[in-house]
């Protein structure tokens, strides 16, 4: 790192960068408006019998109670019962994780020098109230916040999971399929309430003990910081994971051995992996998720509602809403618990996605009906039918939470038409067929969930019609609509966050299984008897913990979806936030003929969106493609199938994670550092092309997302229906599927996933970045454009040919 750095600094272009920089900190102030003039009104008026300030305080005790219930689950997890072979492997997989957390999280702060650098600018020195130095700080204290809610969220993650997927495995023994799906559910219910109640419990507090004139900024500052966070953790998690899986699947084509051969060393880098990838990238992700969400609304409100009474009732309705989805999960999830254990806990066989199904929908639709009786009790006295024509808004976004898993199972399911299809088109297409099958599959999937979030808006949009001008302008209530619709996506937020996470036990817990080696331990059937009471059932055990993987699989894919689309649904409402600042400068004609498609900066905004998009899919791919190369290399030459040992070495074990740990971070640091200076540069070319990046990208995004995550779903599960319903393993089709499932591998767990943070962090960085700029004369802006951009392709040339696999010589 010292040396890239170094490096770096060496350059002109890197030097120019800074000294624009510095040109930015140098620019007269010259316009009243943005983040620095946002103030949180007094939480007055009277909901319930109480004020709003007391009324919030109750949801804090609430949060209180969340995150109780989530370390209640913890302590459960954590002292079922577990073989020690099963619970050395996974405390292996968990130190290897801390190791890794604990490297990124520094490469984190350096990151975070940058962020500082641009709100120091910002607030000391172009608002145009510039704040003290005290006030900078905090809002810097807050930026740290925010990284560290997402380290902590992700941190207890892995523990968590790492206790899970060993206790998973083992309870897989007893001849029952019930306990290897509840197990793996009560580890993410766990996360999802604790993610949830930690994030909601942050921004109370800084609704309710921040004084109202630094509550704006310190919710920017929060949000940039966990979004930050969730950025680095997503894609470095996403190209660790991705090369250690690649290397690992590969040698089973290679050397015909089967799943998680003990004796490869790539396969406890895989586990880490799992974690690294599908554990700490998701869990910081939904985070930043919920947090950049909740702070794009209160921004919104602050900007487009002028009446201070409907700005508090709005914000108070908001967070008791936010409240709500702790008590509604967490109410689903025991009924569901009980009628899952009623149908389930004795069965012999059951579909392992019926009961996470039948929890989505059990929550969606309490949610629904939460959504009504808090808004009528809340906001009934703001007329015009305003309760429940924003109920009726929120709620399109909330059967969007269960619609999209529905649309995103019928192409990724074990049970889907289209995985059965890439399936049969590989026993006479073999690899090509199967990879040609998976982006049909990826494109039709983008078409369907593109259209259901198009319709569900779309309604929302004639909901806002009949929202009253008094409440907010016409021409802001679509984007309000907008804003509550992505609101809505969340709003079972504990169950989508579960759903996910279960994924990664189940994939480790079949892992785990393998590297114990615990059916060739002597006397091991009569030692599970002795100490635990039953007789163990290998075979069963095997079977149930390869159908659950293909279930955890269907249901990481159904998360996906559901964050991309609050990303982009969200995006509208800050890039809406970023035209009320245009608004207040430069006049609200002005601004609409500069947004117009006739508009050639507008125009060209949108088609340079596009262009980063398909630069950061290919970036994120080529990080993945040359550090599997290298673990693929190491795997090779010193796997040992020959001397009898039953396991890999612990040192090459350790060497394929550092490979893995290399390569995720280099790529993290020249793609996050090029989608900073991109930010910087666009923003100081013209606002209105800026603007239309941002719209850009929010769609090229969406798009993009959808079709890789759901392809690359597409080709895991075709893989797992050819090892568990066809038995086929070790043979061409199985070797077919392999192919097409690392293909898909950076597909759904790489590019798509880093997609929501990125834009993410692009729109609410980009609130600042805009700000800055306008703030110079044009020739100063163009020149720093024109800076940053070098900057920006210098990080961009390194993603690419920076990162090239080696070439061979021919001898």
């Amino acid at each position: 790192m010292k040396r890239v750095l170094g490096a770096l600094a060496s350059t002109r272009i890197f030097r120019g960068g800074l000294t624009a920089l510095f040109l930015l900190l140098l620019a007269p102030p010259a316009f009243a408006g943005g983040e620095a003039e946002l103030k949180i009104p007094a939480l007055q008026g009277s909901f319930m019998g109480m004020t709003g300030h007391n009324l919030l305080l109750i949801g804090l005790f609430i949060c209180l109670l969340g995150i109780g219930f989530g370390l209640v689950q913890y302590a459960q997890i954590r002292d079922l019962p577990v073989h020690k072979s099963m619970r050395e492997i996974s405390e292996l997989i968990y130190e290897t994780c801390k190791t890794y957390l604990v490297t990124q999280i520094k490469f984190i702060s350096l990151l975070w020098v940058f962020i500082a650098f641009i709100i120091v600018a910002y607030f000391k020195f172009l608002a145009h109230t510039p704040m003290g130095w005290g006030q900078v700080i905090v809002i810097l204290l807050f930026s740290i916040i925010g990284i560290l809610g997402s380290v902590a969220v992700a941190w207890f993650g892995i523990r968590i999971n790492t206790f899970a997927n060993s206790r998973t495995a083992f309870a897989s023994l007893g001849g029952k399929p019930f306990p290897t799906m509840a197990i793996p559910l009560k580890a993410g219910m766990s996360i999802g309430m604790l993610l949830i109640s930690v994030e909601l419990m942050l921004m109370l507090a800084i609704l309710l003990f921040i004084p109202g004139d630094a509550a704006g900024p310190c919710f920017i500052g929060f949000a940039i910081g966990e979004s930050l966070g969730a950025a680095a953790l997503r894609i470095a998690g996403g190209i660790f994971t991705k090369i250690a899986d690649i290397g690992s699947d590969l040698m089973k084509i290679v050397f015909k051995i089967k799943e998680d051969d003990a004796r490869n060393p790539g396969v406890i880098a895989d586990c880490v992996g799992d974690n690294a990838g599908d554990s700490v990238g998701p869990t910081a992700d939904g985070f930043e998720t919920y947090g950049v969400t909740g702070v794009a609304l209160v921004t919104f409100i602050l900007l487009a509602v002028p009446s201070p009474a409907i700005q508090v009732s709005l914000l108070v309705w908001i967070f008791v809403m936010r409240v709500g989805m702790i008590v509604t999960s967490a109410a689903s999830y025991w009924l569901n618990g009980m009628w899952a254990k009623a149908k389930f806990a004795t069965a012999a066989k059951f579909n392992f996605e019926t009961p996470l199904t039948t929890l989505v929908w059990l929550t969606s639709l309490v949610s629904v009906v939460m959504t009504y009786v808090l808004s009528k009790v809340l906001i009934s006295d703001l007329g015009d039918g305003m309760w429940w024509k924003l109920s009726t808004i929120i709620t399109c976004g909330t059967l969007a939470g269960a619609l999209i898993p529905e649309l995103v199972k019928a192409f990724t399911s074990t049970n889907s038409g289209h995985v059965r299809e890439v399936v049969t088109a590989s026993k006479e297409g073999g690899a090509s067929l199967n990879i040609i099958s998976g982006i049909v599959a990826g494109y039709f999937s983008a078409y369907w969930m593109g259209l259901c979030i198009v319709a569900l808006m779309g309604a929302a949009y004639f909901v806002s019609i009949g929202i009253p001008a008094g409440v907010m302008a016409s021409t802001a209530a679509p984007i309000f609509a907008f804003g509550l619709v992505a609101f809505g996506f969340l709003g079972m937020g504990p169950v989508t966050i579960a759903v996910d996470s279960y994924g990664p036990v189940t994939d480790n817990a079949q892992s785990v299984y393998e590297l114990s080696t615990i059916e060739t331990i002597p006397g091991i059937e009569a030692e599970i008897q002795k100490d635990f009471g039953f007789k163990p059932d290998f075979e069963e055990a095997k079977m149930f913990l390869e159908e659950n993987d293909g279930a955890g699989n269907t249901f990481k894919a159904t998360a996906k979806p559901v964050l991309i689309g609050t990303a982009v649904v969200g995006a509208t409402t800050l890039i809406f936030s970023i035209i009320q600042v245009l608004n207040g400068k430069f006049g609200v004609e002005n601004v609409f003929r500069g947004l117009s498609i006739i508009n050639p900066l507008f125009l060209l905004g949108l088609i340079t969106g596009g262009a980063v998009i398909f630069w950061f899919s290919g970036a994120a791919c080529q990080a993945v493609a040359t550090g599997a190369y290298r673990a693929v290399e190491f795997i090779k030459q010193n796997i040992n199938l020959d001397s009898g040992a039953e396991k890999a070495s612990v040192e090459d074990s350790k060497k394929v994670v550092e490979i893995c740990t290399q390569y995720a971070q280099k790529g993290m640091f020249n793609i996050f550092l090029a989608v900073f200076f991109s930010t910087l540069a666009f923003a100081c070319v013209n606002h209105y092309f800026f603007i239309g990046y941002l719209i850009s990208i929010a769609v090229f995004g969406l798009y993009q997302a959808i079709f890789m995550a759901n392809a690359g779903g597409a080709w895991d599960n075709a893989k797992k229906l050819v090892e568990t319903e066809l038995k086929a393993k070790g043979t061409p089709l199985h070797d077919a599927c392999v192919v097409g499932d690392t293909v898909g591998d950076p597909f759904k767990d790489t590019s798509s996933v880093a997609m929501n943070p990125v834009i993410k962090f692009t729109t609410l960085f980009g609130l600042l970045a805009v700000e800055l700029a306008i703030e110079l004369n044009p020739a100063t802006a163009h020149m720093a454009a024109f800076v940053f951009f070098l900057v920006s392709t210098v990080f961009v040339w390194r993603s690419f040919y920076g990162m090239r696999i080696p070439t061979v010589e021919a001898k």
